[in-house]
């Protein structure tokens, strides 16, 4: 059975803004985006803990053909997503998010 998947404000907005600036630069290339960060969703859901860890019980999955990692955390029964961010940005952009 698939997790659910929580994701936070934060990483609503960061998805936002790739899409925006996906978009901005060809038409319908924030919509692949998306689709390729909620196909990575749905992967996560299906076997969370098939992803590296990164920083204590965080972990990193990559988004495909798009430069962008989903960074989380699993809970017994769900998934909470803190991060979708640029795989150049310092980590230090969704350490800082950590509960």
């Amino acid at each position: 059975m698939a997790a659910e998947i929580v994701v936070t404000l934060e990483a609503d907005q960061d998805q936002q803004e790739a899409y925006d600036w996906y978009e901005k630069r060809q038409s319908m290339l924030g919509e692949r985006f998306l689709l390729a960060v909620d196909d990575c969703l749905r992967q996560i859901a299906e076997r969370p803990e098939l992803y590296a860890k990164v920083r204590g019980r965080y972990r990193r999955a990559l988004v495909s053909k798009f430069p962008y990692a989903v960074y989380y955390h699993v809970e017994p029964d769900r998934v909470i997503v803190h991060a979708i961010i640029h795989t150049s940005r310092h980590p230090r952009r969704w350490q800082r998010r950590l509960p």
